[in-house]
């Protein structure tokens, strides 16, 4: 393990002369447990939170933030294994410290941990390092995985998976979002599995009851129905929200790309028949009256912009997988998304029961969006997806109860 790290880190520092990611991502690691022992100090009680990168993040923010709130006696590290997590959270406000991951080598794992003495480790969803492991439970450090999702295809159940099983000997419990990961985890002999779900339900949560709101979008919405596309990527997402508009003329539309690069939303606004303005142009007093889309050209504001909606796309789905779904569900919203929902399991759940809907192309969006229009149609499938997502919270408090039962006061 030791050997194909180092080739890893190498071929990373070559490729690191032409690519700005992997430059970070070796940069990130220089002197790594030297500058974590300069900050962290020994009498720190440290509860250290790793996560692969941005995605995973968002699923432990929720009980990092209660932690931070409910047990300030601990400081809390993050690592991140991505450039594009730390780089977007490296300044985040509820951590103590935030690094990368060290390099899963015997020396460097030791380093890392002897600097850090973390009291508790929590792993997001995945990324269980041979090397790491063996030695938090080496160390006797509690370690936890949470959210996690197992799938029969993975290598822990593979005949060749013996190293990777063994690293799961390190958890003291493994919290996952669905039964089939534990029934998968009993096969290979691991009983210290409970199903707690999925935390990101308590962010949305959260971010859904707290007081919000926007002058331009409401005058925007002008109390009439909105369908909102958010995080679309690139052409396949957008080209098909852009025929959904032309074909729903009296339906006002916001957009919400995933990336802000103004020509395709130019390119989108001159291409549709109802007229559109970009966020960044407009103030509280802009007249919408010729106005059928809005695109939202600033960043951060999706959460919470799904509750001006009525219906929602979720991009991504023509791309590596949907994003968020349950950002806009917690509002009600039924959504369609494209066909790469697998690795989803809130998309795959609710289309199951009816609020969801995957489409390969504009008719089929349109087949799902047309009856949705009919507003008896609409309320019923709002109030599927309110209960689904409301009954889907509670997993911080699950697995806080659990992490710190019997604690010492």
């Amino acid at each position: 393990m030791d050997v194909a790290a180092r080739l890893g880190v190498f071929g990373a520092g070559i490729g690191s002369l032409w690519n700005k990611k992997l430059k970070l991502w070796v940069n990130g690691r220089k002197n790594l447990a030297k500058r974590v022992g300069q900050e962290i100090q020994s009498n720190d009680r440290v509860i250290w939170f790793h996560a692969a990168s941005y995605g995973e993040f968002e699923e432990g923010r929720p009980l990092i933030e209660t932690i931070r709130s409910r047990y300030p006696e601990y400081k809390i590290l993050v690592t991140f294994f991505s450039p594009s997590g730390y780089e977007a959270h490296k300044n985040y406000r509820f951590a103590d410290w935030v690094f990368y991951l060290p390099i899963d080598t015997k020396k460097d794992v030791k380093a890392f941990l002897d600097a850090a003495h973390p009291e508790i480790a929590i792993f997001i969803k995945y990324e269980f390092w041979p090397n790491l492991m063996a030695e938090l439970k080496k160390k006797q450090v509690r370690t936890f995985v949470i959210s996690a999702r197992f799938i029969p295809d993975s290598r822990f159940f593979k005949s060749y998976g013996g190293v990777f099983r063994n690293a799961l000997n390190a958890f003291e419990k493994m919290f996952v979002q669905d039964q089939p990961s534990v029934k998968l985890l009993n096969s290979i002999g691991f009983n210290n599995v409970i199903v707690a779900g999925d935390p990101r339900f308590d962010r949305v949560k959260t971010i859904a009851d707290t007081e919000w709101k926007d002058s331009i979008v409401e005058k925007f919405k002008n109390n009439q129905r909105v369908f909102i596309a958010g995080s679309t990527v690139g052409a396949p997402d957008e080209d098909l929200i852009q025929e959904l508009i032309n074909r729903h003329l009296e339906t006002r539309f916001i957009v919400v790309p995933h990336e802000m690069d103004r020509v395709p939303m130019e390119k989108m606004i001159s291409n549709i028949k109802g007229g559109g303005k970009l966020y960044s142009e407009c103030n509280a007093d802009t007249d919408f009256s010729a106005t059928q889309l809005l695109i939202i050209d600033a960043v951060g504001l999706l959460s919470k912009l799904y509750r001006y909606g009525d219906w929602g796309f979720i991009g991504g789905g023509f791309d590596k997988g949907i994003h968020s779904v349950i950002e806009a569900t917690i509002y009600g919203l039924p959504c369609a998304f494209g066909p790469n929902y697998q690795k989803n399991r809130p998309g795959i759940e609710m289309i199951e029961i009816g609020v969801c809907g995957a489409v390969k192309n504009i008719d089929e969006l349109d087949v799902w969006f047309t009856p949705l229009k009919v507003e008896s149609k609409l309320a019923e499938v709002r109030q599927k997806a309110l209960e689904y997502t409301n009954n889907n919270c509670g997993a911080t408090e699950i697995i806080l109860n659990q992490v710190f039962l019997g604690r010492s006061e």
